[in-house]
């Protein structure tokens, strides 16, 4: 099957997304930060009374508390994205993509029925394609418009 194929037959939820971690609207930045250290991933979901209503990323506590001099006390629900846009498990892997594009996310909650069930991530695309699509991925130019119409070498 190729590429442009998968990406519109195949669904989310054949990425394997990594289990969501979750911490309260009222939680310290520092508790985020701690659990994403810990658990090694690169954002949380924000939760209050079990909905979840933003997502803290390392590019939210970059830009919104590091860069601004704030806190690590600061509750989380200060400086995280609201809404956040999310994927459901039987969604495209292409839809998923589009929407990453589009909006130049890399963390996508991946919702069913209102409840989170998991996080995609742009590093689980990647490994997805280079795992299925090896020639295609590993072949491909740092810049595909640049093309070498002569031989390099002797």
């Amino acid at each position: 099957m190729d590429l442009a194929r998968i990406l519109k037959v195949e669904s989310v939820s054949r990425l394997q997304p990594t289990p969501p971690r979750m911490v309260q609207a009222s939680q310290a930045v520092g508790d985020a930060v701690a659990l994403m250290r810990q658990q090694e991933v690169g954002c949380v979901l924000v939760c209050q009374e079990n909905t979840v209503v933003g997502i803290f990323t390392e590019r939210d506590l970059l830009r919104r508390i590091l860069a601004l001099g704030k806190p690590l006390t600061l509750p989380i629900v200060h400086c995280m994205t609201p809404r956040p846009v999310a994927v459901h498990p039987k969604d495209s892997i292409g839809s998923a993509v589009r929407l990453m594009e589009e909006g130049g996310y890399r963390h996508l909650p991946v919702m069913d029925g209102g409840k989170p069930v998991g996080i995609l991530s742009v590093k689980r695309i990647v490994h997805y394609l280079a795992e299925h699509f090896p020639s295609t991925v590993y072949n491909l130019p740092p810049d595909p418009s640049a093309v070498q119409h002569e031989r390099e070498g002797a």
